[in-house]
């Protein structure tokens, strides 16, 4: 599927994303945390679709709630008493603080999941294949290797779960099978470990020539003004949170809210990948 990045070199989208994913690890302020988790949800939309982020919300919006209800119990801290539950008093403060950290969690998640779907392995490989090899090379291959890990669980699953003489009578039985089929990975995995081993040994990788890739990027103008405009946001976006967080507690009360600057120029900051999805629309509308 094309998406926002696609008609620029790769440097674009590695700026973009992973200074997108530090400043949301880094902003643990309410509006910052929103803006976060607004801009991480709006560019998977663009990047990915909205199908697959819909399906990554069904397993992430769980863990943000678990993660706002756990904060209370094991942080009992705060001066706003919200209600009791026997000895356990939970605070306004300890529920907010842990609504910050899920969404942190779910806007960090959607960040590396849209880092996937724009930073394929032969994106890596020809943007940072030179500069760490090993590092660029493990890290195309984890992104290759999760979901063909899942694909293959799957497929084994489907096989035993086909043998009807040995279907599993109890629990213990069910879980016994489980752990059959994480066995059969790991192994799996390691063949095809030592066979990837030998076909890079053979391709003549870490002989200490350079490499080439499969397809030549250019860094004209334009994805230099692209990366330059990515890097001077996110710089000024740097400072302003480090501010913004500075300025603002949890406990033992919370901070006033206020209108800041900053808000509005790290929405225009997340808001790039939106922008060039619809420069690029209005230039195919135009066309006809």
């Amino acid at each position: 599927m094309h998406h926002a990045f696609s008609s620029y070199h790769p440097a674009a989208a590695f700026s973009f994303i992973v200074s997108a994913a530090l400043l949301s690890m880094a902003a643990m302020h309410p509006v910052y945390v929103a803006l976060s988790l607004a801009g991480a949800l709006a560019a998977s939309i663009v990047l990915r679709g909205a199908r697959r982020t819909a399906r990554s919300l069904t397993w992430v919006a769980p863990m943000c709630a678990i993660m706002a209800c756990a904060n209370p119990l094991f942080s009992a801290s705060g001066s706003t008493e919200l209600f009791r539950v026997g000895g356990l008093v939970v605070y306004v403060e300890s529920v907010v603080y842990g609504l910050c950290s899920g969404g942190m969690f779910a806007a960090v998640f959607l960040w590396f999941a849209s880092y996937a779907r724009c930073m394929t392995s032969e994106n890596s490989l020809a943007l940072l294949g030179n500069v760490a090899p090993t590092v660029t090379l493990m890290a195309s291959q984890v992104l290759r290797l999760v979901p063909q890990f899942v694909s293959r669980g799957a497929s084994v699953a489907a096989v035993q779960d086909a043998a009807s003489a040995a279907a599993p009578v109890t629990k213990r039985d069910a879980a016994q099978g489980r752990f059959r089929i994480v066995s059969v990975l790991m192994e799996w995995g390691m063949e095809d470990g030592i066979g990837r081993t030998d076909a890079m040994r053979a391709r003549g990788y870490g002989c200490g020539a350079r490499r080439s890739t499969y397809r030549r990027y250019r860094f004209g103008s334009t994805d230099a003004a692209l990366t330059g405009l990515i890097v001077a946001l996110a710089a000024l976006n740097a400072g302003l949170i480090a501010a913004a967080c500075a300025a603002y507690e949890f406990y033992p009360v919370m901070t006033p809210l206020h209108m800041q600057a900053g808000y509005a120029a790290y929405a225009a900051f997340l808001a790039i990948p939106i922008v060039l999805q619809a420069k690029e629309w209005w230039q195919w509308r135009s066309l006809k």
